[in-house]
């Protein structure tokens, strides 16, 4: 151990002057460097040893100081220095009890993180540091020393989640700075500014009509998407997508997509940037005369089913509309995805064309060949078929022609001369039926069939049976102010004029009703018109006892039509109950 400047050597007296004025000045060196390692300060010494708690230090002293190996340990726990290297220490005490000089690595890896960090703060410089935890009011950040980042600062625009931001490595400017209560503040907001303006500035500079320009997707609205350029957020309205149908922006884009775009128009004042997609390709309907003309048939894609009809992509930007009328020939479409799906692909024939709205009308069922066309070829007006009741309404009975085809038996055209409330009086579902085809509608894809001309003709065997002065007993169908209106054999009404029956005044419906039996004279029979003229006058009416014994003839032959009408009820409540269970 060197000797302190109190413990001065006596040489002898043997020792030359040279030798005495060499050792005066080492102790004058010697003083100098021990001025100079004053505690507190931040000094460099060599690592001589490495040992298992300690890493021994080497600042130039008159001994060695020990430092323990935690402070020298990094994430892995290794120790980085080798014996040799040179590193910087906090003198903390120039010698402690033992007679070692007390250092420490970490404060002075502090220190010189504090003299850095007050360098910025000075400055205004940006220092990085990584986000830590989460706390209350902002988060902490690891600069080398603990700092603070308040969340109103983490960003230009509010952070809903900051727990997003832990673990990152971000810059930050010092806002406010305490050493002697170890307190940072930081501010990311203030370096994002600083960002946001010069490349807000960078941005304007390139900005104008027709520019084209490349940005980061920053979100995303029904009407369009906000497209960060740099600085500044243009709109890309949903219209300006794509030149076909855009149901929703995120079908195209998701947030932070890099999209290039065009810019459609420039307010500097306002800042207020309008972007466009689709302008970077050509107008695909600029052409679209030449490439699907009416008539022609075309290939394409099912992109969306509405309830009247299907949209049918025919190229990117270019759809077509096949209404729910154009699906099918013979069948009646309800719902358009009962028959076709998104994504289908199929052929159409195009039947319209609009360049300035942009439509086109497509026929799916046009492909095929018309069965309407070909019914008119194969069953001329006047032609007899035979076929089954399909189905059964309150105005008539549908009755199959073809597979595909239904011909329609008005109750009209059932009987000559009865008048038929419902189809169930003369047929039931499942009946096979001949019947003539009375009228062909191709357009309005109707057939009109007739089954009187294969029933029995009432009038006919009226006029054969009766003459001009013959007595008949029927029943009141209608009471009218002109007169009674009498079924007077099966079905056939004869009109008996006010003019022609003896009652005592008022109204006739004060004298009959519906229903009642009475006996006429026959005035006339005109043959032409099919129609029959009665007369009251001077005719004896029914008995009770005979009234009685019509009622219960006529109740008879109402039976079997009154089982056949329940038959078809019970049949067609069946008929929808399996439908919905089929559904």
């Amino acid at each position: 151990m060197v000797s302190t400047d109190k413990e001065r050597v006596n040489f002898d007296q043997e020792v030359s002057a040279e030798d005495q004025q060499a050792y005066e000045q080492f102790l004058a060196l010697y003083d100098s460097s021990l001025r100079n390692l004053a505690e507190g300060e931040i000094v460099r010494g060599k690592v001589v040893a490495i040992r298992s708690n300690s890493v021994v230090v080497d600042v130039g002293y008159k001994s060695e100081g020990l430092i323990p190996t935690e402070e020298f340990l990094d994430a892995e726990g290794k120790i980085p220095v080798q014996v040799g290297d040179e590193v910087e220490v906090l003198l903390e005490r120039t010698e402690d009890v033992e007679g070692h000089v007390l250092l420490s690595y970490t404060k002075a890896a502090k220190m010189r993180v504090w003299t850095d960090v007050e360098q910025s703060f000075r400055e205004g410089r940006v220092i990085k540091g990584r986000v830590i935890d989460r706390i209350k009011g902002g988060l902490t950040v690891d600069v080398g020393v603990r700092a603070f980042l308040p969340g109103s600062l983490a960003d230009i625009k509010p952070v809903k989640n900051l727990e997003a931001l832990k673990g990152r490595e971000l810059e930050f400017k010092v806002i406010s700075l305490d050493r002697r209560r170890n307190n940072i503040v930081l501010s990311r907001k203030a370096v994002l500014e600083k960002e946001y303006e010069q490349k807000k500035g960078e941005t304007l500079e390139k900005l104008q009509e027709g520019a084209p320009m490349r940005g980061v997707v920053k979100n995303i609205t029904d009407y369009g998407v906000f497209i960060d350029l740099g600085g500044i957020d243009g709109l890309l309205h949903i219209t300006d997508i794509s030149w076909g149908r855009v149901n929703h922006p995120s079908e195209h884009f998701s947030i932070g997509d890099e999209v290039d775009v065009l810019v459609l128009k420039f307010d500097r004042e306002t800042e207020r940037v309008s972007l466009g997609f689709k302008q970077r390709t050509e107008d695909p309907w600029i052409l679209v005369d030449k490439r699907f003309p009416i008539g022609a048939r075309v290939h394409g894609k099912v992109v969306s089913l509405v309830d009247y009809g299907a949209f049918v992509e025919l190229e990117p930007g270019v759809e077509g509309l096949v209404h729910v009328s154009e699906m099918s020939w013979t069948k009646k479409v309800v719902n358009p995805s009962k028959l076709l799906t998104i994504g289908q692909e199929l052929d159409a024939i195009v039947t319209e064309l609009d360049l300035g709205q942009r439509r086109i009308s497509l026929s799916l069922r046009q492909t095929e060949r018309n069965p309407w066309e070909d019914l008119s070829h194969h069953f001329p007006m006047g032609s007899i078929i035979e076929g089954k009741v399909r189905n059964l309404t309150e105005f008539g009975a549908f009755v199959e022609i073809t597979e595909e085809i239904d011909g329609l038996i008005h109750v009209s055209d059932m009987s000559w001369t009865k008048r038929i409330k419902h189809p169930s009086e003369v047929l039931k579902k499942g009946d096979t039926v001949r019947a003539r085809i009375t009228n062909i509608d191709v357009e309005n894809q109707r057939v009109s069939l007739s089954i009187k001309e294969f029933m029995p003709n009432e009038w006919q065997d009226f006029v054969e049976n009766n003459r001009v002065g013959d007595i008949v007993t029927g029943r009141v169908v209608n009471v009218t102010d002109f007169g009674l209106f009498i079924d007077i054999y099966d079905g056939l009404e004869g009109l008996a004029h006010v003019s022609e029956i003896d009652f005592g005044g008022g109204k006739l419906s004060d004298h009959f009703s519906a229903g009642e039996w009475v006996r006429a004279r026959i005035l006339r029979i005109e043959e032409e018109d099919k129609k029959v003229g009665l007369t009251l006058r001077g005719v004896t009416q029914p008995s009770a006892e005979e009234i009685a014994e019509l009622e219960a003839a006529a109740k008879q032959a109402e039976q079997p039509a009154e089982a056949a009408a329940e038959t078809e009820a019970e049949e067609g409540v069946e008929s929808a109950e399996t439908s919905e269970s089929a559904e």
